[in-house]
This record gives structure tokens, sequence and C-alpha cells, in this order.
């Protein structure tokens, strides 16, 4: 123990405290969380057995309930449509957006700045401030569209089952656009300006330099984007719990918000804890195949 407490106070062994507390810290709020919700998925567990460990083993009869469930196509398939639509959105604006302030003008840096104060901002604030624009009698939003002509009457985009998952989309990519942004914004300075001005003898235009030299010099950080994308899109839970709580009638409803519902509405922990394993499964994989790819690029 004195050995331990000298090496403290001469500096070294230091550094191994720091790292033995983050691991000791992700342990207890990460790891242990993570293999207690994969165990409960093959348990039955429910309100009365959540605070014993009297636990049927059921093996895969949640994730056959689960998949064998109505419900579970209509979130599957609007969860597929929040995320590819909020990642393309996303990835095309900030990307544009990127390439808006990589050129030198007065005002760029002060402009990005003021795009990224969205991101900073929490989720639920974000839906309360999108819940107002969308909202069907005083929204700004309809207010607008009125003002240019583009719809006679009034769309309640909250609680009209054929738009409220896109109201979600399209306030998920308001939000998610400035780190989009800001990602691809660090990629675009890492290229090398000499390629640019070398391009430009050569009598290259801007189209033939973005397709020659940025998008393959951008591979990268496009995938960077878009894994990361996707799991924040996949843990995307408060803007759809400020803004429809999943309805109506689940035509909002995605796997982030089912899973909540089954564990903490309907009492149906097991089955939440199953839906919150399979969408885990899927930001694994995406992990996993982002980094492969980086992988197989470097060993060229």
């Amino acid at each position: 123990m004195n050995g331990f407490l000298g090496s403290l106070r001469d500096g070294a062994g230091f550094d191994r405290l720091l790292v033995g507390l983050a691991l000791a810290y992700l342990a207890v709020f990460s790891l242990f969380p993570i293999i207690y919700t994969v165990v409960m998925s093959f348990q039955s567990v429910d309100l009365f057995t959540l605070a014993s460990f009297d636990r049927p083993f059921v093996g895969l009869m949640n994730y056959a309930d689960i998949l064998s469930r109505p419900l579970a196509r209509t979130v599957l398939l609007n969860t597929a449509i929040f995320v590819v639509l909020s990642v393309l959105f996303q990835l095309t604006i900030g990307f544009a957006l990127a390439l808006f302030f990589a050129q030198d003008f007065p005002g760029a840096s002060t402009m990005r700045g003021l795009f990224l104060a969205g991101w900073i901002m929490p989720a639920l604030v974000v839906g309360a401030i999108w819940k107002w624009i969308f909202a069907g009698d005083y929204g700004v939003l309809n207010a607008f569209l009125q003002s240019v002509g583009a719809i006679d009457g009034r769309i309640f985009w909250l609680s009209d089952p054929s738009v409220a998952l896109y109201a979600i989309v399209i306030a998920n990519i308001w939000l998610g656009v400035p780190f989009n942004m800001l990602l691809l914004s660090v990629g675009l300075a890492a290229i090398p300006r000499d390629i640019y001005e070398a391009a430009d003898l050569d009598g290259a235009g801007p189209v033939r330099r973005f397709v020659s030299i940025t998008l393959p010099l951008m591979r990268a950080p496009l995938g960077a984007v878009i894994s990361l994308g996707t799991i924040f899109t996949l843990q995307q839970f408060d803007l759809v719990a400020a803004l429809t709580q999943g309805g109506p009638s689940n035509s909002s409803n995605v796997a982030q918000y089912w899973s909540w519902q089954l564990s903490f509405q309907t009492y149906e922990i097991s089955l939440g804890s199953t839906v919150a394993v399979l969408m885990m499964s899927f930001v694994i994989l995406v992990a996993a195949l982002y980094t492969r790819s980086t992988r197989h690029e470097q060993s060229f």
C-alpha cells in the first residue's frame, strides 16, 4: 500500500490509476447494463419478477414473440425509413455546407459556428421547438407554406398518420446536419491544396475536381459520417418522445421508442430488452463493417 501511494506521489503509476478508474466506470455504467439487458432478453421478466432473480429461462422465445407481432413489421419499416432518409439528407446537406464553408469568404467561421449552435442543444429542446413549428393551427411551417402558395389548407404534421414519421425525419435532419458538416469540414481541410492547384493548371473544372479529387479523398470521412449517422439515428429517442410518442396509431413508432414502450408502459421488460438487443446487434454490425472498410483502405 505504501509503495502504491509512493508511486502516486512520484507521478509514476498515476496514469495507471486514471486508466483503472476509466475502465471501472465503463464496466459499471456500460458493460454491466449491456450484459444485463442481453441476459433479460433470454428470460421471462415482468414487473413482478424484475426485483427478484426468479426468472424462467425461455431461450429464443422472446425473439420469436417480437418478430411474430404485426406491429414489428410497422416498426421495422418506420425505423428503416427514419434511418435511411435521415442519414441521406444529413449527409447531403452537411456535405454541401462543408463545401460551402471551405471557401474563403468573410464571416465563414462565424456562420459555421452558428450552424453548430443547433447541434449542441438537447434533443428534447429541439423537439419542443419543432413541435411549435409543426403545429397545425398556429405552426410556422404551415403559415410559411400557405404564404408561398405551396398548400391550400393546414397540414397536421404530428397528428396525421401519413406525415407524422416524416415530420420526425425533418427534425432529426435539422439536428444532425451540423455534426455531419463538422466532420466533413475536417476531412476537406485535410486534403492538400496543391492537388487542386495542379488540377486548375490542367484545366479541370469544379465538377471534375469534385468527382476526381474530393470524392475519392473523402471516402473515409464519408464512411465515418454514414456509420455514426446510422448509430446516432438509431439511438434517437428524445425527438420521438417529444413530438409524436410513436403515434398516431404507431405510424411514427420506431424501434428505440417501441423498446421503451414495452419496458416501461406495458411492462414486458424482457421483450423490451429483446428489441434493444436486436438494435444493438445492428449497431455493432454497422460499426464492424465501417472498421473493416477503413482497414481495407489502409492496407493499400
